[in-house]
């Protein structure tokens, strides 16, 4: 079969990773994709929010299957367009992709189904949320209400941050429209877990536990990114959380989509804080998050398109997923001055010395082919994942690898995966 896949990422490399290794695949394409997906896949000069483009593309290739890997074009309703069309696509539809477009339609969801989350607050006037910060309880969270590329999150130690948060996110746009709204929540405490979940609709299929590193640098310091590194398992994510995360967090939050005739197909990412009240969900996105695909991914078993394809045509349930017994641990080497600014355009060396190399993958996200060699193109450019026995071991495994890998400005965080040397 003939497989497009839709983003430019390291999640959509690791993506095409996993597509790759099924035997039923025999073309992989990828709009617009990457230097690294082009090694795998045949990418195609065409933006993930060209959507008239992409489906007349899927069209005249005779695509068999679309993945969308992003979340813009998923909240923007690149599913049902390619539905329209008659083209067989995996993800949620616009009015389900709505859990991660809007932080208070997922908010007021959770409220209404009983779905443990932080207290909050939904706020369309600066004035009106100034008021109520007046009042509060200090840290507070800030939270843009619409998509900011996993940085619209502001946690306010005092009421004079809290105040300069409302002005940055509601007056000065810093995020665009995604700011026209906002959710001040209460500041949760507690171990942060991500699972990624398969749902059909009906049938939700939780993946291993994996959990990320936002903050640019070492010690949960600096700014909010898109991610510096991921590990997974989890040793957070206990049998006792999973019990109780399956009972009133994940089959509710199906349940409650279909309730409002939202039903949801696709990707479920489950942000999680675990408090001593028990977890909460944080937030939801509607696709893989990432680097967390790109440590959950190498260890499923299961043939990728086998799973994609019981979620859109509703036969989950005849799904056994099944991971590797080990651990995984992904290391994002960004552009130093990330999340800012930062320069492009360098050579990246080492590449080749992962060839054949197994259990250790490279997944491109911000890089470009120019003269015949890759380059730096973006603020995150690679994430080193590293398998291991364990959590210690593949994280020395994945330090070992970013070794290898050498171009200038290269920045990464030295402390990813730390937190598991007091669990283990």
């Amino acid at each position: 079969m003939k497989v497009l896949i839709v983003g430019s990422g390291g999640r959509e490399h690791a993506i095409a990773a996993a597509v790759a290794k099924s035997p039923r695949v025999d073309k992989i394409y990828c709009a617009p994709g990457n230097a690294g997906i082009g090694q795998i896949a045949e990418c195609v000069n065409i933006g993930a929010m060209e959507f008239a483009k992409l489906v007349d593309f899927a069209k005249e290739k005779e695509i068999d299957l679309t993945i969308v890997g992003m979340d813009d074009p998923l909240v923007g309703g690149i599913v049902d367009k390619f539905e329209k069309a008659g083209l067989r696509v995996f993800g949620p539809r616009k009015n389900a992709a709505i859990l991660e477009g809007s932080k208070a339609f997922s908010k007021d969801l959770m409220k209404k189904y009983n779905i443990p989350t932080a207290e909050y607050e939904n706020f369309d006037s600066p004035e009106a949320a100034k008021a109520y910060l007046e009042n509060s309880k200090y840290p507070i969270v800030l939270k843009a209400d619409g998509l900011a590329l996993g940085k619209g999150v502001l946690i306010c130690n005092t009421k004079e941050e809290a105040m300069e948060g409302v002005r940055e996110l509601m007056l000065d746009k810093k995020f665009g429209s995604a700011g026209n709204r906002i959710v001040i929540e209460e500041f949760m405490t507690g171990p942060e877990v991500s699972v990624l979940s398969y749902v059909d609709g009906k049938t939700i299929k939780i993946m291993t536990s994996a959990q990320d590193h936002k903050r640019a640098k070492d010690g949960d310091k600096g700014l909010n990114t898109g991610g510096m590194g991921t590990f997974s398992p989890s040793p957070f994510y206990t049998k006792e959380v999973d019990a109780f995360c399956k009972k009133y967090i994940y089959q509710a939050t199906v349940d409650a989509m279909a309730a409002e005739g939202r039903p949801f197909k696709g990707i479920i990412f489950f942000g999680l804080m675990l408090t001593q009240e028990g977890p909460k969900v944080l937030e939801y996105n509607a696709r893989f998050g990432d680097p967390e695909a790109q440590v959950v991914l190498p260890r499923m078993k299961n043939d990728i398109i086998d799973v994609f394809e019981a979620c859109i045509d509703g036969k989950l349930d005849k799904i056994e997923l099944e991971f590797e017994d080990n651990a995984a641990v992904c290391v994002v080497l960004a552009s130093d001055g990330y999340p800012v600014s930062y320069e492009k355009g360098f050579e990246i060396k080492g590449l080749e010395k992962f060839e054949g190399k197994e259990g250790y993958y490279v997944f491109h996200a911000g890089t470009a082919r120019k003269d015949g060699k890759i380059v730096t193109n973006g603020g995150r450019v690679l994430g080193v994942t590293a398998k291991g026995n364990n959590l210690k071991e593949a994280r020395a495994n994945a330090y070992e690898a970013t070794k290898l890998i050498d171009f200038q400005n290269k920045y990464m965080r030295n402390d990813i995966g730390k937190a598991i040397d007091d669990v283990q």
